[in-house]
């Protein structure tokens, strides 16, 4: 893991302007908030494949339908909280039910808007869209597999929410990384723990997995960067080989990363599963590590939960 750190949503940045100057089909439709989601280099280099509808969340999904009857491949772009929740019934008529192709890009996933507040921190958008038939729910954990799933999202077919950090996050793949939509990246092999994490929060399971390594505790450690759909066979593999898990995620453990995990292990038997991650709880003005704090989010806390998993 690299000490350079860089946002999630930069990555989304460069790689879309690469990805339009491709295809003329890719197109963003911005909600009046480019800056902050960093489409402001495809807005000038790109004029003709921009939109701005202003701030207009549900209708930006509706013109980005349309966009994808035509063939177009839009991205629609705005905050976590806005392209999940206040979009979450057109996203669910128009380009869900009709399986448009039609990805919704967010920056601000997760506690990482920190200061500002328990308004702008979406902790429910992954569980509440993973629910809707139809829909691909992925977040990457570092800069470089961002730019890696946003290509991989432009050339999937079918909807697409894809959920990116505010804050700078350390870099932890090379460039040329290979990652898959549904399938579940293994950071490293283990016995007699497994941490599986996504997003901001595998180099928190990283430094933890380091230090357990150090205490004699072998983890096998997954960055599960797509929720749905779940890579069940890395689940299992998971039960199969320690029957011990914990998860790890910067959102809500009702419904998101923690709940999937557990809907497998649940089914198949055999294990025992931790969820770290919101408490259910809002947010509040804080730091961003801070806000991680005080919901467990940390690698001291993982450590702590592998050695109780160990006793039993």
């Amino acid at each position: 893991m690299s000490e350079m750190k860089k946002a999630t949503r930069d990555g989304f940045g460069e790689e879309i302007v690469k990805l339009g100057k491709k295809d003329n089909n890719i197109y963003v439709v911005d909600v009046d908030i480019g800056k902050s989601c960093k489409t402001g280099a495809f807005r000038k280099e790109l004029p003709d494949q921009y939109l701005n509808v202003g701030i207009a969340e549900q209708n930006a999904a509706g013109v980005a339908a349309g966009l994808a009857t035509c063939g177009k491949i839009p991205f629609v772009v705005t905050y976590a909280v806005f392209g999940s929740m206040r979009m979450c019934e057109m996203i669910r008529q128009e380009i869900c039910y009709p399986k448009l192709n039609v990805k919704i890009a967010c920056s601000h996933g997760g506690v990482t808007p920190a200061n500002d507040g328990a308004s702008h921190q979406s902790i429910e958008d992954m569980g509440v869209l993973r629910t809707i038939p139809n829909m691909t729910v992925i977040m990457p954990a570092d800069y470089a597999s961002a730019k890696k799933l946003v290509e991989k999202a432009a050339e999937f077919e079918g909807p697409v929410y894809l959920r990116f950090t505010r804050d700078a996050i350390p870099m932890i793949y090379e460039e040329d990384v290979e990652l898959e939509i549904g399938k579940a990246h293994k950071i490293q092999e283990g016995k007699d723990v497994a941490v599986i994490a996504n997003g901001d929060t595998v180099c928190i399971a990283m430094e933890a997995a380091k230090e357990l390594e150090r205490q004699g505790i072998s983890v096998k450690l997954l960055d599960m960067h797509t929720i749905k759909p779940l890579d069940r066979e890395a689940v299992l593999e998971c039960i199969r080989d320690t029957g011990k898990i914990i998860t790890v995620e910067d959102h809500n453990i009702l419904n998101g990363l923690g709940s999937a995990v557990c809907e497998v292990a649940a089914e198949a038997g055999n294990a025992v599963v931790r969820r770290i991650g919101v408490q259910d709880q809002f947010g509040q003005s804080a730091p961003y590590h801070r806000l991680l704090e005080m919901n467990g989010i940390t690698a001291e806390n993982i450590v702590n939960t592998a050695k109780e998993l160990m006793k039993n």
